[in-house]
């Protein structure tokens, strides 16, 4: 299993890396959204399947991270890379005030919390003088990336992106597998026995929302320099429902799930986008039919479809046995 998984990677890493050169089979603009919206899934995935945490104001985030860093390279001439780094840093403190109110409550109290203070966060957005209210933060410049790759070029914006998902990616699965992340999947499965055994939940809960909240934040900042636009629908909730619907359509329980459920999402939405607001009609449609068909999502039903066939059955393994004592 662990060589079909690396053998996917591979083919996987490969495909992203010849994206530029293949534009008449896919739009590379496209391509930049959906990495964006990974690292979204992703991040917020440590909170809902590793960590047990709904919340439903994941958007504020996103949208705090793309707002940020789109006024500092727009108004103060930051670099595109420091702005990036910027918006990442100002989401992670937004996380961390966020969930140090959110965990004093639990289950669906804490999720109408995180919903409330999100809702908070758009209507700042909606009234700063600087958004641009319902018109968005518009013109955003690209710049250059460590002073020397012109983002102007797509082909280049597209490899920094890449190259920033990536590290995203590759934190959210050093956090996931690390005893750090052991303790999150303690509090998951069994909160009050994680606390008699000494562990400082609060203070992971915490940490865990700032984690979440700064990868979330450097996706929107990575969406507003593809773009060079920062929208108000970057912080509604509608987004915070889509990263829960590409997280549960993925596989909350699994580490890349996410990822291809954001992928599928966003996919629909590009391709099913001729049909105006059917699209969401169709995606409602895709994801009952998923959700009925893949209890734990499409990566984590194919994880354990997989293991199920590596995995002998007793009655295999009984006439085996037999057939051994018999020779």
């Amino acid at each position: 299993m662990r060589t079909l998984s690396n053998t996917a990677l591979a083919l996987l890493v490969l495909a992203l890396l010849v994206v530029p050169f293949v534009p008449q089979l896919i739009y590379i603009v496209f391509v930049m959204k959906t990495l964006c919206f990974v690292l979204f899934a992703c991040s917020f995935n440590l909170l809902l399947g590793h960590t047990g945490i709904l919340s439903f104001g994941h958007a504020a985030f996103f949208g705090t991270g793309a707002y940020v860093t789109g006024q500092l390279v727009k108004a103060y001439g930051v670099p595109t890379d420091l702005g990036i780094l910027a918006g990442g840093l100002v989401a992670a403190v937004l996380g961390a005030i966020v969930g140090s109110l959110a965990i004093r409550r639990s289950g669906i109290y804490l999720a109408m919390i995180t919903l409330a203070l999100s809702q908070l966060v758009y209507f700042f957005f909606l009234q700063a003088p600087f958004t641009g209210a319902e018109d968005g933060l518009q013109r955003i410049p690209r710049g250059t990336f460590l002073g020397m790759i012109d983002l102007r070029s797509d082909t280049a914006l597209y490899y920094v992106v890449l190259g920033i998902v990536a590290a995203g990616l590759w934190l959210v699965w050093r956090t996931v597998h690390s005893p750090f992340g052991n303790v999150l999947r303690a509090i998951r499965e069994h909160e009050p026995r994680a606390i008699s055994l000494g562990y400082p939940v609060a203070r992971y809960k915490i940490l865990v929302f700032t984690i979440s909240a700064g990868l979330a934040g450097i996706a929107g900042s990575l969406k507003a320099i593809v773009f060079q636009l920062a929208a108000l629908y970057d912080v509604h909730w509608h987004t915070s429902g889509d990263v829960i619907l590409m997280t549960l359509l993925g596989g909350m329980n699994t580490v890349f799930g996410p990822a291809v459920g954001a992928a599928l999402v966003s996919t629909l939405n590009h391709y099913m986008d001729p049909f105006g607001a059917w699209v969401t009609v169709i995606t409602g449609l895709v994801f009952m039919t998923c959700v009925l068909t893949f209890r734990q999502g499409v990566v984590g039903q194919l994880g354990q479809w997989l293991r199920s066939r590596r995995t002998p059955s007793p009655s295999a393994k009984v006439q085996h046995r037999s057939h051994a004592q018999q020779h």
